[in-house]
């Protein structure tokens, strides 16, 4: 078997764009165009000081909370609207158009409503979570139902298989690789969702540090803040999709 070369290995190639983009980052940093982009070395020591006093934990235990609750509540409901919506002609006349026109509206639109209904507090996060989430889940799940192959139907109703077998045995094993996805890019939206809440409805969490450091030029730890959240959203996906790999292999999420 031909040895593999290690310039060939892909883990090479991803520590060398890492390093790459940190060095264009530093150097970037201290050219003298601008005092709010901190160079990287600096915004590196500003995370480690935020981790050392706490501050960084404090703030991802308030942030945290409702985008789980969100989450779940979307895992579940939305999951369930979109298997409905896919077995059911009536339930997908009632609200198909709703998630359409939530996938398309701007989030900057639905914020301002969401806060003059509901006030400043954990369920307006919550709320901003689930619009951002749900419509990417609904209609995941949504498509994985609608697209069961037509064959495996007629083969279930051939052999007399019940509504419910067909459902149980067939449809939903065939949609879960689909459903997964969706569940992923749902949580995706959820962080997004999550940190516009707090910039834009109340300064907790998270948003909190990035909002406070800006206010008192403090560019190092505020940009120490925005990288956490994006490295933190980017691990916890990364790993979400290793276990959508293992759980669901490439025949059968491409079937």
């Amino acid at each position: 078997m031909k040895p593999t070369s290690i310039t060939h290995h892909p883990v090479v190639w991803q520590l060398a764009s890492f390093v790459l983009f940190f060095g264009l980052w530093e150097v970037a940093g201290r050219w003298p165009v601008s005092a709010a982009f901190p160079p990287f070395s600096q915004t590196f020591l500003a995370l480690l000081e935020m981790l050392k006093d706490g501050s960084l934990a404090r703030a991802y235990w308030i942030t945290v909370q409702p985008l789980l609750i969100g989450i779940v509540l979307c895992g579940i409901a939305g999951v369930g609207f979109g298997v409905g919506m896919g077995l059911s002609r009536s339930v997908e006349w009632l609200s198909l158009p709703v998630f359409i026109i939530l996938q398309a509206a701007p989030m900057a639109a639905i914020i301002p409503l969401i806060t003059y209904f509901y006030g400043i507090g954990l369920t307006s996060k919550v709320l901003a979570v689930v619009f951002l989430a749900a419509p990417v889940i609904v209609m995941n799940s949504y498509k994985g139902i609608r697209n069961t192959h037509p064959s495996l139907l007629q083969m279930c109703r051939a052999f007399l298989g019940t509504r419910s077998q067909e459902v149980l045995k067939i449809i939903l094993p065939h949609a879960a690789a689909l459903i997964f996805a969706g569940l992923r890019l749902g949580l995706a939206m959820g962080f997004i969702g999550i940190v516009i809440a707090e910039l834009m409805i109340t300064p907790t969490g998270i948003g909190d540090l990035i909002t406070y450091h800006s206010s008192v030029a403090d560019y190092p730890k505020m940009f120490a803040s925005v990288a956490s959240i994006i490295a933190v959203a980017a691990i916890t996906l990364h790993a979400l999709e290793r276990v959508e790999r293992m759980l669901f292999p490439r025949e059968i999420r491409g079937a």
